[in-house]
């Protein structure tokens, strides 16, 4: 898998910040950032990549905000995370239409509680994604293959508790084509590594309808923990109530589990 730059995406990425956020090219002081102006805080790319990436050099992260000991709090600073075959682009408008080239296709959607049918569909679809991150409780992605540049798929963190260091890793869909691949490991496995290791994170949590045998086994596999089960929690848009599973990852099993996703990015 190549591990050069996928191109592509910083018109989108741009897109997501607020008014008077001007996105700056910095790639001569080592990588894309976002320039800091007055009353804005924009965002920089995290492309650590594991140890077993076969590129000559490896570019260390720029730190979002300093957090020490029980200062840290969950800071939902929109940030570009890139991997191997991944990059996670802030999302924006103007991932729009090529969410919908490949993110209408109804099997998709069949466990989710809303289902994305159209275009006017997908538009309020990553409106809602857009104003969850507005309040501060959530920072949505779209999800890029660094090879070729396509947008896969998209996911985010939300439902952030940052005075208990926790926040929730879901929406998360890819089409069909990259489904099977590396990318949702690796997508995966970037959202992770910076909650924990930049957010201060002390537990991150998944869910999804207890009758979505795949998606439970897929939590299961890169090392989450089940924690038992919500009963009538969701509403469903055809009218079903959905008992939800909860999954976790803590801090203390972190080291384990990043081992883990970094053995299967090499193996897969």
């Amino acid at each position: 898998m190549a591990c050069g730059d996928g191109g592509s995406g910083t018109t989108a990425a741009a897109e997501t910040i607020a008014a008077g956020r001007v996105y700056a090219d910095v790639a001569r002081g080592g990588g894309r950032g976002w320039r800091h102006g007055p009353g804005s805080v924009t965002p920089v790319i995290d492309d650590d990549r594991p140890s077993s990436c076969p590129v000559s050099v490896i570019r260390t992260a720029t730190t979002i905000h300093p957090l020490r000991g029980a200062d840290r709090s969950v800071d939902l600073t929109p940030v570009i995370l890139e991997g191997t075959a991944v990059r996670l682009e802030p999302l924006a408008t103007g991932h729009l239409d090529r969410l919908c080239e490949i993110g209408l296709d109804p099997a998709l959607w069949e466990w989710t509680t809303t289902k994305i049918r159209d275009v006017d569909a997908m538009r309020d679809y990553v409106g809602t994604a857009l104003r969850w991150q507005a309040e501060g409780s959530a920072l949505p992605f779209a999800t890029v293959e660094r090879a070729t540049g396509r947008v896969v798929g998209s996911t985010r963190f939300a439902n952030a508790d940052p005075p208990n260091r926790r926040v929730e890793i879901g929406w998360s869909w890819i089409a069909r084509p990259w489904q099977r691949t590396v990318v949702n490991t690796e997508a995966k496995y970037l959202m992770l590594r910076h909650a924990f290791e930049k957010l201060g994170c002390i537990r991150v949590e998944f869910k999804t309808d207890a009758l979505n045998a795949r998606s439970r086994a897929a939590i299961l596999r890169i090392g989450a923990k089940e924690e038992g089960t919500l009963r009538s929690h969701m509403q469903v848009e055809d009218g079903r109530r959905r008992d939800s599973v909860y999954f976790s990852i803590i801090e203390q099993e972190w080291p384990a589990v990043r081992v883990h996703l970094e053995g299967m990015m090499r193996n897969h």
